[in-house]
């Protein structure tokens, strides 16, 4: 055993365990069954039914039953029921596949299920946490995920910790003939991002889409860039027009579109796929748009939290109820315009749950923010509002969209660190402030979701000279 593992060790000693399943660093799985698998699978066997080839490991498939499309809440129904220490395959989804409909929809019926709208059928009509009247579409956009869930923990209460390991992550693979071995990822410069109002070329403003190709067997690690296009005006199946892009799933006609080749020229960008989203329904209010980040989690867009990581979560309502989706094939620090390289991905991960009274003496003691753990690093959020629902009062889903700053969030990000520091190794405030400075840094992770993140990172091998 290193250094660095003694002090994880150290660090988390008391936990419960996740069972006896995750009490060997070599855990065996099976692997995830393609996307194209799957969906020949959904009509034979229910969501929540076990692997055969292994118990108490549940496949999660995405389409159109399965998913709910912008929201958390803590009054979904659960698509499965697990216990401490199972196994899931989860089947994400983007939310931008209709940029690209003939590379990213076609052929895949999980896909095509979960995006079907016609001037007579709409298969998942809220979109959005907003009022099924809106006038851009039912839930207004008020958060754009689709997400996969939600995923009910026995036992799982108010104060209890929640921790999710993230074994694997493989691409869904393009169901197109034309396109088979690949699969692909889009990213818009919106209206959102950070850089909208501070363009040097004409038109000014605008929304460009980029489309991205990824190698679906997963032995390639970068994405090429293929294509880009302009937004332009768009009328619906219910005949409303979208001037931007301000509601998911609008299918792109690329007639009416001007696709630019021969973009980005030799450049390959390495992937980094991680789950964008993936957390908690919170307690505060019924419908949550899921694109702001919170306490519970949600929509934090780190890239780190992809293979190898573990995130803790303080539980909020009774089954802890974890949604996931929007995993990104690349994104970088700040996801400056808007959007990652957003695709479709299947990750496999270990639930397990810590009941509060066995949390003394622990790290996780006292936790109420997301703490996530690498191979080498300890890393704290820092949002600009720390649980915006309550305090930003009644409307706090729209206040929190006009009053984030990166000042508040550094600010979050420290005071998280500080008490990590604090209360997990015991230093004092001094050393702590000390520490901080000469040995944590600190990054933006995201301007662009309406509550702003910053994360603190610390190497792990910052305290393994004490098993010396």
């Amino acid at each position: 055993m290193n250094d660095v593992e003694r002090t994880r060790r150290r660090f988390l000693a008391g936990t419960a365990a996740l069972g006896t399943a995750a009490a060997t660093s070599a855990v065996l799985i099976p692997a995830a069954a393609s996307a194209q698998q799957a969906s020949e699978q959904q009509a034979a066997a229910p969501a929540s039914a076990p692997l055969a080839s292994a118990q108490h490991h549940w496949h999660l498939p995405a389409n159109d039953k399965t998913v709910h499309w912008g929201y958390f809440s803590k009054g979904l129904k659960p698509i499965v029921e697990i216990s401490s220490g199972d196994f899931v395959t989860i089947e994400c989804l983007t939310h931008q596949a209709s940029d690209d409909y003939e590379r990213m929809i076609k052929g895949d019926r999980g896909v095509e299920s979960v995006y079907h709208w016609t001037k007579d059928k709409k298969n998942v009509d809220r979109r959005g946490a907003g009022p099924m009247d809106a006038p851009n579409g039912a839930g207004g956009g008020a958060g754009v995920h689709i997400l996969t869930g939600p995923i009910l923990v026995r036992g799982a209460e108010p104060g209890d910790i929640l921790e999710v390991r993230i074994l694997d992550f493989r691409p869904r693979p393009c169901a197109n003939p034309s396109y088979k071995g690949k699969a692909f990822g889009t990213n818009i410069a919106a209206w959102w991002g950070y850089h909208y109002h501070d363009l040097v070329e004409e038109p000014k403003p605008r929304e460009v889409v980029t489309i991205y190709e990824l190698d679906a067997s997963g032995a390639r690690d970068w994405a090429r860039p293929v294509y880009n296009y302009r937004w332009v005006p768009l009328t619906d199946p219910n005949g409303v027009v979208h001037k931007i892009y301000d509601y998911p799933g609008l299918v792109v006609d690329h007639h009416n579109v001007e696709e630019k080749h021969g973009i980005l020229k030799n450049v390959r960008v390495p992937i980094r796929p991680h789950f964008g989203v993936i957390g908690l329904a919170p307690k505060e209010a019924d419908m949550v748009n899921s694109i702001p980040p919170s306490y519970t989690g949600g929509n934090m867009d780190d890239w780190r939290v992809g293979k190898g990581a573990t995130l803790y979560y303080p539980v909020s309502v009774d089954g802890a109820l974890l949604s996931a989706g929007d995993t990104p094939a690349a994104q970088g620090d700040s996801e400056l315009c808007g959007t990652a390289i957003e695709s479709a991905w299947t990750g496999v991960v270990q639930i397990g749950l810590h009941k509060r009274a066995n949390l003394d003496g622990t790290i996780l003691a006292g936790l109420g923010w997301p703490l996530l753990e690498t191979k080498d690093e300890w890393v704290v959020h820092g949002f600009s509002f720390p649980n915006y629902l309550a305090d930003l009062g009644a409307n706090a889903q729209d206040e929190v969209f006009k009053k984030s700053s990166v000042d508040l969030a550094m600010r979050d990000a420290y005071r998280k660190m500080r008490d990590f520091l604090m209360h997990a190794r015991g230093l004092s405030e001094d050393e702590a402030i000390s520490l901080i400075s000469v040995a944590v840094d600190f990054g933006v992770t995201q301007v662009v979701d309406g509550n702003w993140g910053m994360h603190a990172s610390i190497k792990k091998a910052v305290f393994a000279a004490e098993s010396a």
